[in-house]
């Protein structure tokens, strides 16, 4: 932070706690001409206005609370580029990647530096990583069934997972359904976990540039019919001789890949909406989602958890 800056910020803050005293002394004053205690003559619906003092308690807190600011002030970074007596940070600024933030903290230990939120992890680490372990031994089929297992499981999926797949797990656009049977990369516990831990990237290509605009519009005709869609019989027919660039990755029968997250084509599932417009959208430009790799975030043990969650879900229907 500039200098500049670090003025006008310690300025503002010091100056709004300085205006608070002078306004609370100013309050204290009796500037009404009237004596304490006596009628204001003011009068609203039988309600007479009395010329009455602050409380004290109120008067003694409002002081307590400027004092306690200028102690915290002094203590703990808020005035520009002060860092505080104590040196402490609530996180480590500027990382972009969580590889910089490990070098970072390593760092900081290095210094002395008090970092409280590595602090609380290794607290909670510490109280419960033998719980999470102990699950961990256990099976994800065992595991699904297990009601308390499924709680612990359902709270980490909605802090890590459900600002992309909602907090019902039904996903929204762009975002596969977790509580349906459908599965990109598959449904088991093994390829469940495997994406957690390790992330997924999708590569649909685009296929503008080599089919055209008129060979895409007969590849999705074909690709709709698939799944019993009324189609332009003559463009399905045409997009069926191009199919084979298509079965590649979908199958010749299109029902889809999992070791390459080619989704199946023959049911009325669609990731990116189901409409015709949608999918020429997809054909033409190509999809290209990523699922994040949570190993580094969560740990192996809390995704086991996870796992066992997702794939309960699944189950339900």
């Amino acid at each position: 932070m500039s200098s500049f800056w670090s003025i006008w910020i310690s300025v503002i803050t010091l100056g709004s706690i300085l205006g608070c005293f002078l306004l609370l002394r100013w309050c204290l004053k009796n500037m009404t001409g009237v004596e304490e205690g006596d009628d204001m003559h003011h009068e609203f619906d039988g309600i007479v206005e009395i010329n009455n003092p602050l409380p004290r308690w109120w008067t003694i807190m409002f002081y307590a609370t400027i004092v306690w600011g200028l102690i915290y002030l002094a203590f703990y970074p808020g005035l520009g580029n002060w860092q505080g007596l104590l040196g402490w940070k609530s996180s480590i600024q500027d990382m972009r990647s969580l590889e910089e933030g490990k070098v970072a903290r390593e760092q900081a230990k290095e210094d002395g530096m008090l970092l409280q939120y590595d602090r609380e992890v290794q607290q909670a680490n510490d109280r419960f990583g033998p719980i999470f372990e102990a699950y961990a031994q256990r099976s994800i089929e065992d595991l699904a069934t297990d009601p308390e297992a499924l709680k612990v499981g359902q709270r980490l999926f909605l802090q890590n997972c459900s600002q992309c797949h909602g907090s019902d797990a039904r996903g929204q656009r762009g975002f596969p359904n977790l509580t349906d049977n459908d599965w990109l990369y598959g449904g088991s516990p093994e390829a469940i976990k495997h994406s957690l831990l390790y992330g997924r990237q999708g590569a649909m290509p685009g296929w503008k540039d080599s089919l055209g605009e008129q060979g895409v519009k007969e590849v999705v005709a074909y690709a709709l019919s698939l799944s019993g869609r009324q189609v332009d019989s003559s463009l399905a027919s045409a997009g069926e001789a191009k199919w084979a660039m298509c079965a590649a990755c979908h199958g010749q029968d299109g029902t889809g890949n999992y070791a390459m997250g080619a989704p199946n084509l023959t049911d009325t599932t669609w990731l990116y909406g189901g409409t015709e417009q949608a999918v020429m959208e997809t054909v033409l430009n190509g999809r290209n989602g990523v699922m994040p790799a949570w190993k580094d975030i969560l740990g192996e043990n809390k995704i086991h958890l996870v796992t066992a969650y997702v794939y309960s879900l699944s189950k339900q229907n």
